[in-house]
């Protein structure tokens, strides 16, 4: 008698693989995110605070 109580082996070999699938999905989304732009360039934008100040 081997004394387990828990779920059958398969049933923690799937949720085993699918945790680690939707790891991989998350990381894969996280690095096609990419980082976020600090400035944009267009003309219509309003500029840094530092350019601001520079120009009194």
């Amino acid at each position: 008698m081997s004394g387990r109580t828990s779920a059958r082996p398969t049933a923690r070999y799937f949720r085993s693989v699918a945790a680690a699938v939707l790891a991989v999905a998350a990381l894969i989304t996280a690095a096609n995110a990419g980082p976020a732009r600090a400035t944009d360039d267009s003309p219509g934008s309003p500029a840094p605070a530092a350019a601001r100040h520079a120009s009194r």
